[in-house]
């Protein structure tokens, strides 16, 4: 079969076209004929070693030579074990510890999956593992009339999460580059900021600040918050994230705001209730670009890179 593999960190030109063996699902492992992967800005990460969480201890060399974990696609073989599944199921999830979607056949466990809904494609639901989970548990809670900011609003998580928190009933401001604040404004943020140009952390206070790029220093944050505020990283530089959960917790007891981790829990019970709201027609999946599988390099890198409105998907 045909996959995307890489060697070694660095830019996109790393990556290239190979035939490679089909793998064979193990106990609790489903075989998938990949229909569509979304990218996500993970896979820019692990592809350039940086951060450097994003090597998962693995410094000189990738562990798993394939990307793409977001998979939609339909059921070729099952392991031992494997009890929800069968052959020619339609099938999406997020598979992260595994990888593997940029090919033409990729093995996920099954607990990581679940049945696509007949109403979405499988573009469609490719969008939202990830960037659906993140946008879900990171607008838990949020309450009307509260105020809420997204860095990074322009993007995959970003996107949906500013519709969730719309729907809350929130004044929603939205931060990225320049080419993406008539989107924002799009989606329904109230205010759009360009980071370029203006420091959101020097805004009127926000009761939850939602930070998908996190780069400004802890004390940064905190003034950006109201008493009672929550901060949430969930990605960004290595400082930003030890600053966060060293300095910034203390801050937090002191002064009343919380700063931590978005630790976004995978699997179908938190990516599904974003599939249920996107069929009510609550929540708009937005596709910017569809890639072919030669062109991962320029997809990752239209994502890594900032330019990507909403989701990338690659389809083999």
């Amino acid at each position: 079969m045909k996959a995307v593999v890489y060697d070694r960190y660095g830019p996109p030109d790393e990556l290239r076209v190979e035939d490679v063996p089909m793998p064979t699902p193990g106990a609790g492992q489903v075989l998938i004929e990949v229909v569509a992967t979304a990218v996500n800005l993970t896979d820019w990460e692990a592809l350039t070693g940086s951060p450097a969480y994003a090597r998962n201890g693995q410094l000189r060399a990738p562990s798993r030579r394939v990307l793409g974990s977001d998979i939609a696609g339909r059921v070729a073989a099952v392991g031992s074990g494997v009890t929800r599944f069968r052959l020619g199921d339609e099938v999406y999830g997020d598979n992260l510890a595994l990888m593997g979607g940029f090919a033409e056949y990729a093995v996920a466990p099954e607990s990581a999956l679940a049945h696509k809904p007949a109403e979405l494609t499988f573009a469609q639901v490719s969008t939202l593992p990830q960037s659906g989970s993140i946008a879900v548990q990171g607008t838990a809670g949020v309450r009307r009339g509260q105020r809420v900011l997204i860095n990074g609003a322009g993007g995959g998580a970003g996107s949906f999460a500013v519709q969730l928190a719309k729907l809350a009933g929130a004044h929603v401001t939205g931060v990225d580059n320049a080419g993406k604040l008539d989107f924002m404004r799009e989606l329904g943020a109230d205010d759009v900021v360009d980071y370029r140009r203006e420091d959101f952390t020097r805004r009127e206070p926000y009761d939850l600040v939602l930070d998908l790029i996190a780069h400004r220093s802890v004390f940064a944050y905190r003034r950006a918050l109201t008493r009672g505020g929550r901060y949430l990283f969930v990605g960004g530089t290595v400082r930003s994230l030890l600053r966060v959960i060293t300095v910034g917790a203390l801050l937090g007891l002191l002064t009343g705001r919380r700063l931590g981790l978005l630790i976004a829990r995978p699997g179908p019970t938190y990516f599904e209730p974003a599939a249920e709201r996107c069929i009510a027609g609550d929540l708009r999946i937005h596709i910017d670009r569809t890639f072919a599988l030669d062109e991962v390099p320029q997809a990752i890198a239209y994502v890594g890179e900032g330019h990507s409105l909403g989701k990338v998907v690659v389809t083999p």
